[in-house]
C-alpha cells in the first residue's frame, strides 16, 4: 500500500473519529453500559490506527496537531448541535482560529495541497 496516497484521507477520517468516541464514552454512563462501552473501545483502536498511519508519512507533530484541530472543531459543533451550548462571536471567532491554523500548518509544511 502506497502510505503517502492514504495519509491524508485517513487522518481526516481520523479526526472525524475522534469527537465520535468521545460521544459514546459520554453515553456509555462511565463504561457501566456495555454496548456504548464496546463502541467507544472499538472506535478508539481504530481512530489511533488511523492516526499512526498518517504520522508515518506527514509526521508525528503535524498528524497530531491536524488531528486534534479537526476533533477541537467537531466537538464543538457538536456542542452547539446536540448539548444546545451557546453560540457566542468569540467562540466562533476562536474556532475560525483553529480553522485557520490547520489550513496554516498545511499549507506550510507540504500537506494535501503541496503533496
Amino acid at each position: 500500500m502506497d502510505l503517502a496516497a492514504v495519509a491524508w484521507p485517513l487522518l481526516i477520517i481520523a479526526g472525524f473519529l475522534e469527537p465520535a468516541w468521545v460521544y459514546t464514552m459520554e453515553r456509555s454512563d462511565s463504561f457501566r453500559d456495555i454496548g456504548w462501552s464496546i463502541a467507544t473501545v472499538l472506535i478508539v483502536a481504530v481512530d489511533i490506527y488511523l492516526l499512526s498511519v498518517a504520522m508515518q508519512t506527514i509526521g508525528a507533530g503535524l498528524s497530531y496537531a491536524i488531528w486534534t484541530g479537526i476533533g477541537a472543531v467537531i466537538t464543538f459543533l457538536m456542542g452547539v448541535a446536540i448539548y444546545k451550548e451557546p453560540v457566542r462571536a468569540i467562540r466562533c471567532v476562536l474556532i475560525a482560529m483553529i480553522i485557520a491554523g490547520i489550513v496554516g500548518l498545511n499549507l506550510t509544511t507540504g500537506g494535501v495541497i503541496d503533496g
